[in-house]
């Protein structure tokens, strides 16, 4: 059965639902609406982009508060009396004074890491609710009623059944701008925040901007919810916004399924749903009202995480048999590409670099230079420190002393993201790839810093040819590398030594005049390792510079123009292959092998 279809099948149930069911439920089909608003944004900002909220509660009730008593319009100031009276004024403000508010706050959170966001998401959750109650303009702990109904073209929708399409229109409205945003240069940068920092950034994503962008769209869709609630209810206090309606949003968006736009909606259909069920059924069952509804629920939700990790929204596509279409990308012009600097050109100067953690010293007095057209073997034991120059040289750490010079400029206290810009680029020691994401979609990345559409033109779906010139560079490069069989399967599905080569294409896709590639041959077999070689045999005929770190002598030697040889942070060695393998140094260093 094709999406479209099943789409339709729903959109076509959303038409009909006012008409054919009760208002109660109508009612509570308008209340699963206004929670998969605040869980698909929870979706975009803990599924997608890993960074767990307990909080989105206190943004639901930035939304309701500030419609509430603007639409009031009852004791206002003199400089807000002329917004009184409008719920769409009231819409404006609460988005303006959300997005302050989330700013602020993602500044002091985003921040954090581990546990420590989480529980900085509890703080200021926490803070805005007991806020809400204490600030008697807002009405106290009692709340503001009187709040007007809304009204569309004159038409006033007092009624749940004239709501209904207003949330659900909403609803869809905020599921195609994720879809949208997700699908699109800035929504692979998001997505990469689950690779690591380290690994976005080097790639040239600005971790820090993709974080608040999420951050800010979540906590925007959840003010939406609160403007809706509000003129439903037409009531508002402080308890539809504590801590525990902040956790029961994080619950659906994990229960839907936590990295699926439609996940949302069903995780919000199916906890209040069965809430409402529980209330209902337990008293009968128990003979006493209380909080047994409560206790079942909770099991239930540990049932349902344990039988389904990824939430019930990849259980329930697997259910409907999908019509598989082979997937092409389109043809696009072909992206603007840096001309690579002339043969023999010094690309990266690295002068006296001495790295310190503390009292150890990684890397002591080291020098090396990598010019156009060559490839340098950078080879050592484990624990000689060659990961460590890497990250010094492309920005990940700084060097404690000395300075590295990249085509002519001096880049020792720029990060990973500005040299990444200049024209360099690398593999990592450990693969990091986003197994999840098709291969495609991860080379993709590599070419963040060649796109510039931003955040709105995604969402409204405006930066499509762009798009297309980026998947097509993407598909490109995967096939330079000789994995264009696999283009479309996700990248956790390949072996390792594919999933080295993925990254390769990953940092191809940038256009770099400068490869980093850190052990790029560990895993592959003979004929791939083959393959790899004529391909950086390639590269270097085309004027592009290759730094390499490999444990494979065969490997290295085979390839390297130059070879540098570190021991215990220091180099001990550099020139030729054949003459750094007579070094008496160096086999000394390796006691007659490779570790």
């Amino acid at each position: 059965m094709a999406p479209r279809l099943l789409l339709g099948i729903f959109l076509a149930l959303v038409a009909v639902a006012p008409h054919v069911v009760s208002e109660f439920h109508v009612t509570l089909l308008n209340y699963i609406g206004l929670s998969a608003l605040v869980a698909l944004g929870l979706v975009l900002l803990t599924g997608v982009g890993g960074l767990t909220s307990f909080g989105q509660a206190a943004f639901v009730g930035l939304g309701a508060y500030a419609t509430a008593y603007l639409s009031i319009g009852e004791g206002l100031p003199g400089w807000l009396s002329m917004l009184g009276g409008s719920p769409w004024l009231g819409l404006l403000v609460g988005l303006l004074v959300t997005a302050v508010v989330a700013y602020v706050l993602g500044l002091l959170t985003l921040g954090l890491s581990g546990h420590f966001l989480p529980l900085g998401t509890l703080a200021w959750g926490l803070s805005l609710y007991f806020l809400f109650g204490n600030l008697q303009f807002l009405g106290g702990h009692t709340g503001l009623a009187g709040i007007p109904a809304l009204s569309l073209f004159g038409y006033p929708l007092k009624e749940g059944r004239s709501f209904f399409y207003v949330i659900w229109g909403v609803v869809l409205g905020a599921v195609w701008l994720s879809k949208n945003l997700l699908d699109s240069r800035e929504g692979r940068a998001i997505r990469a925040l689950k690779g690591g920092v380290v690994m976005a950034e080097a790639m040239g994503v600005d971790t820090t901007r993709s974080k608040t962008v999420i951050f800010l769209v979540a906590a925007l869709f959840s003010c939406v919810s609160g403007w809706l609630y509000a003129h439903m209810q037409r009531f508002v206090n402080p308890t539809p916004f504590g801590l525990h309606l902040g956790i029961e949003y994080l619950f659906m968006a994990v229960v839907g399924g936590a990295g699926h736009v439609w996940g949302a909606v069903v995780g919000a259909a199916v906890i209040t749903v069965l809430k409402q069920w529980l209330q209902d059924l337990l008293p009968s069952l128990l003979g006493a009202s209380g909080n047994f509804e409560m206790i079942v629920f909770g099991i239930m939700m540990i049932v349902v995480l344990q039988r389904a990790r990824e939430g019930l929204w990849p259980m329930l596509t697997r259910l409907v048999p999908q019509r598989s279409t082979p997937s092409a990308i389109e043809d696009a012009p072909a992206l603007a590409r840096k001309a690579l600097p002339e043969p023999g050109k010094v690309l990266l100067e690295a002068r006296s670099i001495v790295k310190r953690f503390g009292g150890l010293v990684a890397n002591n007095n080291l020098d090396l230079t990598v010019k156009a057209g060559e490839v340098m073997a950078l080879i050592g034991p484990n624990g000689a420190g060659k990961s460590t120059m890497f990250n010094c040289i492309s920005g990940v750490d700084s060097a404690t002393e000395g300075e590295v010079l990249f085509c002519g400029q001096e880049v020792t206290r720029l990060n990973s993201r500005q040299i990444a810009r200049l024209g360099m680029s690398r593999t990592f020691q450990h693969v990091r790839l986003l197994p999840a994401m098709s291969v495609l979609e991860n080379v993709a990345i590599g070419g963040h810093l060649r796109g510039s559409k931003g955040v709105f033109p995604a969402m409204l779906h405006l930066e499509r040819m762009e798009e297309k010139r980026l998947l097509a560079e993407a598909a490109r490069q995967v096939e330079r590398v000789g994995l264009k069989d696999s283009m479309f399967e996700a990248a956790g599905s390949l072996a390792l030594g594919q999933q080295r080569t993925l990254e390769i294409a990953r940092a191809l896709c940038a256009d770099p005049c400068l490869l980093l590639l850190d052990e790029p041959a560990a895993g592959l077999r003979y004929l791939e390792k083959q393959a790899l070689a004529e391909l950086l045999r390639k590269l270097r005929s085309e004027g592009m510079g290759i730094l390499l770190v490999e444990h494979d002598m065969d490997f290295v030697m085979g390839l390297a123009d130059r070879v540098v040889v570190m021991e215990f942070g220091e180099k001990i060695a550099e020139g030729l292959p054949e003459e750094v393998q007579r070094n008496p140094a160096v086999l000394e260093a390796y006691l007659g092998g490779v570790d």
